[in-house]
């Protein structure tokens, strides 16, 4: 018998670590499924407070909040901390990290309403997408990346409706596009309307306006194919029509 064969014979562990997958996502669909309108926002863990995008992503935090949706991050430093951070000073949202259990420590920053860790990478990024309307983008490393492209390949197989793909950080995301613009658009990996899926904006102000912008338009696409007895379109309409209200 090969040692390879061998180790797979006295392998128990791996069937079993199922339970601890089914675990993770039991603990986020209880946690989360009441939560209401959420946004998420992903970006590097080791940006400074200092930085000017540690600044933009906790005034984004504190717009987002304001407006009554709640700010959904990966629960540790960096961009992250910042968003949170901007939730926090809203009295009309709730701030919400999902961290991930590592080897080595990673601890949660100290501005979260609701503070959920989890075994699996795979797992907390389907809890990231699943609840929330519009992805927000600040630069980050190669955990980043992989949001990124998870969140636009679920828009563009159609698993989730396309609210928003908003990439903060004009310079810092340039050479990126332009790789996606100029390579794989020409090669045909992608189709060139999939480019639009992307907005690469400064703005705050127009993230917040075109948030609520593509709600509405979910809002009455749903109705329109006759998905008014859902739960997501009851919670849905619930929100904006409170939101109107108040205006």
């Amino acid at each position: 018998m090969s040692n390879l064969v061998k180790r797979r014979t006295l392998d128990f562990t791996e069937p079993w670590s199922i339970f601890k997958v089914m675990s993770d996502f039991v603990k986020g669909f209880d946690e989360l499924k009441e939560i209401g309108p959420c946004v998420t926002m992903f970006g590097s863990a080791r940006t400074k407070p200092d930085s000017k995008y540690y600044k933009m992503a906790e005034e984004l935090g504190y717009k987002m909040a304001e407006q009554g949706l709640h700010v959904m991050s990966g629960g540790s430093f960096g961009i992250m901390e910042a968003a949170n951070k901007g939730a926090m000073k809203s009295l009309n949202a709730k701030s919400i990290g999902l961290n991930i259990d590592l080897p080595f420590e990673q601890a949660s920053n100290g501005y979260l309403d609701v503070d959920l860790k989890f075994d699996y990478f795979f797992s907390r990024k389907v809890m990231l997408v699943k609840y929330s309307y519009t992805y927000i983008i600040f630069p980050g490393g190669f955990g980043t990346m992989d949001e990124l492209f998870e969140s636009l390949t679920l828009i563009q197989t159609q698993k989730m409706y396309p609210i928003g793909v908003f990439l903060v950080g004009k310079d810092y995301w340039a050479p990126l596009m332009e790789f996606i613009k100029n390579s794989m658009v020409p090669e045909g990996t992608i189709s060139p309307e999939d480019v639009d899926l992307i907005t690469v904006t400064d703005d705050l102000d127009l993230i917040v306006d075109e948030t609520f912008k593509r709600l509405d338009k979910k809002l009455k696409k749903m109705k329109k194919k006759k998905l008014t007895d859902l739960h997501s379109y009851k919670r849905l309409k619930k929100f904006m029509d409170s939101r109107k209200k108040k205006k």
